[in-house]
């Protein structure tokens, strides 16, 4: 059996769009985009979901905490569910956050810090680094609730992709642009829909199948 690690933040873990602050739903199984990626691949893979809500590449977030910070505890992440054959990592959205003032260059440099660290960690198959695929989130749509807290993310969050591309390409590692498969809801501009979840979960599938054939 395959192991996968999905790491990511609210659309990893699940989070509809929306439209108050009263809670934090969470999609079922049968709608986040990692478990249709398990059920895609079948009984030969076994896909971890690890998503958090706010989670940043590499940024301590002064305001929601800084446990958000998505190279704190990835090391860790990776050395309890080893060894794993495959690490998939889409993460940025949060970069976007007015408070971090990060241009698509730094945003991305921080992904790739992750990519890094997971191609040193030895945390594959008999000691040696996993495999890594390295998602662009999809350009951030109509801003509603999170208006005020991503003031000016849409123009960057467009200009993310080749940046990602670019990063990618020098770490030698797989790369899928989200932003050519699925879109964001326009009911609060960053999280997706239950049909985006599902194609980016058939998507990331025929990458893995790709990759680990």
């Amino acid at each position: 059996m395959k192991t996968i690690l999905c790491y990511g933040d609210s659309n990893t873990w699940g989070c509809p769009p929306m439209t108050d602050f009263n809670g934090v739903p969470r999609y079922g199984t049968d709608i986040r985009w990692g478990s249709v990626l398990r059920t895609a691949l079948g009984r030969d893979y076994w896909v971890i979901e690890e998503g958090l809500n706010g989670r940043t590449t590499v940024w301590d977030d002064p305001v929601e905490g800084e446990y958000r910070n998505g190279k704190t505890y990835l090391y860790p992440c990776l050395r309890s569910h080893a060894p794993l054959d495959l690490v998939i990592v889409m993460l940025g959205t949060n970069d976007l956050k007015t408070r971090f003032n990060l241009t698509p260059y730094d945003i991305a440099s921080g992904a790739g810090s992750l990519v890094d660290l997971i191609q040193r960690s030895e945390s594959g198959i008999n000691g040696t680094a996993p495999q890594v695929l390295l998602i662009c989130p999809p350009p951030v749509a109509k801003l509603t609730l999170f208006a005020d807290m991503f003031a000016g993310a849409e123009a960057k969050s467009r200009q993310l992709a080749p940046h990602y591309q670019r990063i990618a390409q020098a770490h030698d590692c797989a790369f899928l642009d989200a932003g050519t498969v699925i879109t964001s809801s326009d009911r609060d501009g960053i999280h997706f829909e239950p049909e985006e979840q599902q194609k980016l979960g058939h998507a990331v599938a025929a990458k893995v199948r790709q990759l680990l054939a």
